[in-house]
């Protein structure tokens, strides 16, 4: 719902903590992600993939801003380190991943000294994967005037660093009932938005084009029955609207101002077979000329009583399915993803298997850090877990007003949460998302969340199949044995960090310890921007029950030693492990191999 009713209007320990003396490996062999603590040349920002997701076989490019004397690079698999000290003699350089399909890796780039002393210089991570769906990662363009091609490369490498593999196209539309401007014959070069915005169709195709060379999905932009107040010279018949009354005299509206807007919204029936069809014809029009990769379909949430030009009493979710299914028939080869605006309509969204993965837009009712969890859940309980979540959540909403930037550690914290549950949060652009109307960027990011947010995807990239292919949350009996925290389990509480258990498989549990424990209020939202940033917890000891024989125990986080992966030593006494991290501040992932 990208235009609410009445409402239109420092990861400082990267560089910080690089505390490796708690992480010896258990044989002595090497130990992956040591730093020394020396000042860096490069960092993970400075360094890219040509694409940001990969078909197995592919090769992959990568690109340093700057090579360092003595650089060297290795690859990793879920901690499992597949090759060492490959020598880089050039900034630019090439690796070809397995072949397996859905799977992540990191690459860390490294020096060493003359006496063989490593400095870790930064990591990214690499998707190797044959369908965006498995592992969405959406982000949004919402401007789309006359633009060079070197802004619109510049934008998509953006994009491409954040690894995000589908891009939605928000209001590049002429009209909502008529999103094609001009004919598929004669299309128009130009032509305004509903916000009276000048768009350019070169923009449009350029945009697009550049997006499939990176290898992401174009997904445009539309709602499922929105209608502007010319629609009728456009073959919009009064007959498939909804209305308040049972009479057919007023009609369901979404008010717009007009001082910005061009017209309010009427809605239109989304089960009208008439409307159906009428709009599955558009949709050709719009692929006949622009090469979009599906539709991105958008609702208000509950819009109350409606009822249909007889005065029927309309259910909308049912409509929802049955709309989603005529426009997937209409167009079978298109991609299809539908918004749940306050989790409306999501079961009957998720249970048509015709939506490539299921996107909350999160409002008032979702505030709280457990709603994330509980959508999660609801969304898994549909598909048995086959459909990922996205999340449209807004932070820092009130402070939107307003120019200004982020509240970085609010920000963060929410993405650590939503990461480790395994869904994704849509919030990059061209700008970080604040607002419901995409195209306001009142906030801007400071350098610390800049370079912050670039490592929080790089991680979800590298460990997408810790945190996002399968498993099932569990409880796990563990302890903070000398003091520096108190933990507890989901949900968040204030002065707690919070445990996230999930075991993969039976040789695999895997605990993220969140750290809320001086959240000020327990919400993603952070309405105002004052999450507080959490304190730095240095060297926590824990002891922690085991099931089995504990094959090795490895840790990572986004927020130190870029993500790479640690190993970790550990002492075993009857039915629990003790072993020490090096540090916690926003997000750590604990992963434990049994034999």
């Amino acid at each position: 719902m990208k235009r609410k009713p009445m409402i239109i209007t420092n990861i400082i320990i990267s560089c910080l903590i690089l505390l490796a003396e708690g992480c010896s490996s258990t044989d002595g062999t090497h130990q992956p992600g040591t730093d020394t603590g020396q000042k860096s040349t490069i960092t993970s920002a400075n360094i890219s993939t040509d694409k940001a997701c990969y078909s197995p076989g592919s090769t992959v490019s990568f690109t340093l801003d700057t090579l360092p004397s003595s650089a060297y690079v290795r690859y990793y698999h879920l901690g499992n380190e597949l090759s060492s000290d490959e020598v880089l003699t050039s900034k630019q350089w090439t690796w070809t991943p397995p072949s397996t399909d859905y799977t992540g890796y990191m690459a860390e780039i490294y020096t060493k000294d003359n006496d063989g002393t490593e400095k870790m210089l930064g990591s990214i991570g690499v998707d190797v994967s044959s369908d965006w769906k498995r592992f969405p990662r959406y982000g949004f363009l919402s401007a789309f005037g006359d633009m060079k091609g070197s802004q619109i490369q510049s934008v998509v490498a953006s994009l491409n660093r954040y690894h995000l593999n589908g891009i939605q196209f928000y209001d590049w539309q002429y009209e909502h009932h008529q999103p094609l401007a001009g004919t598929p014959a004669s299309p128009a070069l130009y032509w305004t938005d509903i916000a009276r915005r000048s768009t350019s169709s070169e923009t449009v195709k350029n945009y697009i084009s550049a997006l499939h060379n990176r290898g992401m999905m174009a997904m445009f932009y539309n709602l499922c029955f929105g209608a502007l107040s010319d629609a009728s010279s456009d073959g919009v018949d009064e007959s498939w609207y909804l209305f308040k009354d049972k009479t057919h005299s007023v009609k369901d509206c979404l008010e717009l101002p007009s001082s910005m807007f061009k017209s309010n919204i009427y809605i239109v029936n989304p089960g009208n077979s008439n409307w159906q069809r009428y709009l599955a014809a558009r949709n050709a029009d719009v692929y006949s000329v622009y090469d979009f990769d599906g539709y991105h379909i958008d609702q208000l949430g509950s819009r109350g009583n409606v009822y249909d030009y007889n005065g029927i009493s309309i259910d909308l979710p049912t409509q929802y399915a049955s709309f989603i299914q005529y426009i997937k028939n209409a167009a079978p080869s298109k991609k299809l993803v539908m918004n749940a605006v306050s989790r409306f309509g999501s079961e009957n969204i998720a249970t048509t298997d015709d939506v490539d993965f299921l996107y909350n837009e999160l409002w008032d009712s979702d505030a709280s850090f457990s709603s994330i969890k509980d959508v999660i859940d609801q969304n898994s309980s549909y598909d048995n877990g086959k459909l990922k979540t996205v999340f449209a959540a807004y932070m820092d909403y009130n402070k939107a007003d307003n120019a200004g930037y982020f509240n970085t550690p609010g920000v963060l914290l929410t993405d650590a949460v939503m990461f480790a549950l395994g869904g994704d949060h849509l919030e990059m652009g061209e700008h970080m998302l604040c607002k419901e109307y995409f195209p306001n960027n009142n906030l801007q990011m400071d350098a610390t969340l800049k370079s912050g947010i670039v490592g929080y995807y790089d991680f979800m990239t590298a460990y997408e199949n810790l945190l996002r292919d399968g498993g099932t949350f569990n409880s796990v009996d563990m302890s903070c044995t000398n003091g520096k925290m108190s933990i507890a389990a989901w949900p968040p509480s204030t002065g707690n960090v919070t445990v996230i258990a999930r075991k993969i498989n039976d040789n695999i549990q895997v605990v993220h310890l969140i750290n809320s424990a001086k959240a000020d209020v327990l919400s993603w939202r952070d309405f105002n921007g004052t999450m507080p940033e959490p304190s730095l917890i240095a060297s926590p000891s824990f002891q922690m029950k085991v099931s089995g024989t504990v094959n090795r125990i490895w840790y990572a986080s986004p927020d130190i030693n870029s993500g790479v992966c640690q190993e970790l030593s550990f002492n075993k006494s009857g039915s629990s492990v003790s072993f020490t991290l090096p540090s916690l501040k926003y997000w750590d992932m604990i992963v434990v191999e049994y034999k």
